[in-house]
Order: structure tokens, then sequence, then C-alpha cells
């Protein structure tokens, strides 16, 4: 039985890694779980997974979600703060933390889960976006394991060799991130202006949460990727490829130099890749519905970098090396995606603003956690300061 602690436990990932164990509950000791502040599903899932301890935001939801537990005569302990993150992340009884907790803010938790040689269920891009360099010397020096959730980059894993789990030059010609293209692909640019928030989110095969949802639509999701991948495979940059593939059934695949194409298949359906992690060296069945190869035919067209302008920003951005670089583009995002989500900037100017940052913004490679949470602040004070201009 293996002891997991789920960081972002009430997200999509969350609930999904949970349905997961409910269906093998022999398998799975939930030790932790934590959200920000959806403490109405948290209290649910600790009545029904009776988790040693819950995390949440502030000391306010704490008190309550421990009297509502308490009511009920709960075991479970209750804590706040991000010292209490680092804490169930870390804790000498966890073999297994899903790292799914949205943005910059599961960076500490995650890291320190690294430095103590968890297994990590990574779920978070930000964190090896962010942080890539200073993560995987990390895991290489604590024994960490670091096994992606991602559909795409769990797909790339299962498609590697099993010798190496890794990019070989000698053997791997490129590896190919497939992506949806989202829900404008085919809009005409000139259209794109006025773009709801709603309509942002409405993606054509995934239900995800309304951050990552605007992200797919602006391909800033597949940029983020790219990093992921460069950081996590050990991937030239010039051997990644994103490739647009409206029906999300190829999630990715990896091409070799006899030229072999070796893809991942499956129905769009985030329990594949969470249980293929869980379970991992072994596979295990998971309840997804099952793939129809009759259903649709599969298609496939090269990437329009004049409609998704932020993949030449990423790959520009790795091969300059310029690392730092990355922290500004993730840190604006955040900031004008929650600010677009606001309805306080339009969805063009989501990219916009980020391209304005990076010209803006220079910084030299940050070395520990703590100079790139100061590199994130400061990109996001910038970005705040710069939406409140425009607003006035």
């Amino acid at each position: 039985m293996k002891v997991i602690t789920i960081l972002g436990a009430t997200g999509s990932v969350g609930v999904n890694t949970l349905e997961i164990i409910r269906d093998n509950p022999n398998d799975f000791e939930v030790y932790a779980l934590t959200a920000r502040c959806n403490i109405e599903l948290l209290y649910q899932q600790c009545l029904q997974f009776k988790p040693n301890y819950a995390v949440v935001v502030s000391e306010d939801l704490a008190s309550k979600l421990a009297n509502d537990l308490a009511e009920v005569n709960s075991q479970t302990m209750v804590l706040y703060g991000e010292s209490a993150l680092i804490e169930v992340a870390s804790a000498k009884a966890v073999d297994m933390v899903m790292a799914a907790i949205v943005g910059i803010a599961g960076l500490k938790s995650t890291y320190a889960a690294i430095e103590k040689g968890k297994t990590i269920l990574l779920a978070n891009k930000e964190t090896l976006v962010s942080a890539g360099e200073i993560f995987i010397h990390a895991a290489k020096k604590s024994g960490a394991v670091i096994l992606p959730v991602d559909s795409e980059h769990n797909a790339i894993f299962q498609c590697l060799p099993e010798y190496a789990k890794a990019y070989d030059e000698q053997t791997i010609a490129k590896i190919i991130l497939t992506a949806s293209g989202g829900p404008f692909l085919d809009k005409p640019l000139n259209e794109l202006k006025n773009i709801t928030p709603d309509e942002a989110c409405a993606h054509p095969n995934w239900r995800m949460g309304r951050k990552i949802s605007v992200d797919s639509s602006t391909m800033m999701n597949k940029a983020l990727e790219v990093i992921e991948a460069y950081w996590l495979f050990g991937v030239p940059v010039e051997r990644i490829e994103v490739l647009i593939h409206p029906q999300s059934i190829v999630h990715s695949m990896v091409e070799y130099h006899d030229g072999s194409f070796i893809a991942q298949l499956g129905s769009p359906d985030m329990k594949t890749p969470i249980g293929y992690a869980m379970y991992y060296p072994k596979r295990h069945k998971v309840n997804v519905p099952k793939l129809d190869f009759t259903a649709k035919p599969l298609s496939f067209s090269t990437l329009d970098l004049e409609r998704f302008a932020v993949i030449s920003l990423v790959y520009q951005i790795l091969k300059e090396k310029n690392y730092a670089a990355a922290i500004v583009l993730n840190a604006a995002n955040e900031v004008l995606v929650e600010a677009f989500l606001a309805e306080k900037i339009q969805y063009l100017q989501i990219i916009k603003y980020i391209e304005q940052a990076l010209k803006a913004l220079q910084f030299d490679k940050a070395r520990t956690i703590d100079e790139v949470i100061a590199i994130d602040a400061k990109t996001r004070k910038y970005v705040v300061d710069l939406i409140g201009t425009i607003c006035k």
C-alpha cells in the first residue's frame, strides 16, 4: 500500500486521483489532502478518504473546516499555510506526492518533497517552467522520482525506451507534443478581440479548470509543456516539435532515427495518465471510456506561429538558455489570465502584455527557490501595475 499526499485535492487532477483511490482502496492510503479555499469539497473528501491531515490557505478557513469535521467526530487534523503544505509533502510516512496545485503556489511544497526523495506525480507545469534546472538537480541528488502526469508528457514517457526514459540522441530523432488547438483553432484572427472568458474556457475535448482552459486557447499551455519536456527528458529544444491534432487522441509521440514513430493513444481522460503514474512501472485498470477508432478520423497539421505566437517566445527563451525569462513568462501569464477572467483586459492582450513584460524585465539566472520566487514577485508587480495603468 502506497501512502500519498495530494497537493491540490479539489482541482480536476486531485478529484480524478481520488476517484482512482476510491476504486482501489487496498492500494493507497491518503496521508494528506490540501486545497486553497474549497473547504466544502475538501470536507466531503475528508469524510470519504479519512486523511491524517487537511491543509487550507488561511487560519479562518482552517478553523471552519476543523469545526465542521469535529461535529462528525473526524480524526483528520486541519492545518493551514505554506509551512503546512511543506510538512505534509515531505513527511517521513509519505511515499508519493501528487503535485497538482495550480501555478507557482505549489513550488516550495513540491521542492520539499523532492529534497526528501519522494516519488513525485507531477501535474504542476509551473514547477519545471520556473525552476526546472533547480528541481532536476535536486531530484538527482536526493533520488526522487519525477513521473509526469500531464497527458502529453506522460505519453512521451510511455513512448521512450525503457532502458532510458530520457532523450538519447543516438536513437531518438524528435519528441512531438500534440496540441488540440483549443476552441479558436479555426476562428479568424480578427474575431478574437472580443472573446469572452466563457468562450475561452469552452475547450472542445478536455474538462479543465478555467485558468488552464484559457492557457489552452492561447497555446500558453503548450508553450509551458515545451519547457517542461526540455527539463523532464533532457531534450534539446530543436528536437521538440508541436503538432496540431484537434481530436486529442494521439497524446504525443516520439520519432526514432530508424524511421519509427511510437505514439500513445487514448480517450481524452486525465485518469489514464494519472493511473499510469500512480501504478508505474506496472499498468492497472482505470475506469475510462474506451477509444473507438471508427468514431472520427484523426488529423494533423503544422502549427500556425502567427496565431500562437507564444510558442516562438518559448523556443527563443530555451535557445538562449534565458531561464529567468521563463519565470517572467509564467508569472506574467498567471496575472494576465486572472485579469482576463475578471474581464479587466481583452483576450488578445494576454500575449501582448507577456511580450511587453519579457522586453521590460531582465534578470540573472535564479539559483535557488527563493530567487525564483523573487523574480516571480517582481514580475507580478510589474504586470499588476501595467494592468492598473491600462484600466485607468
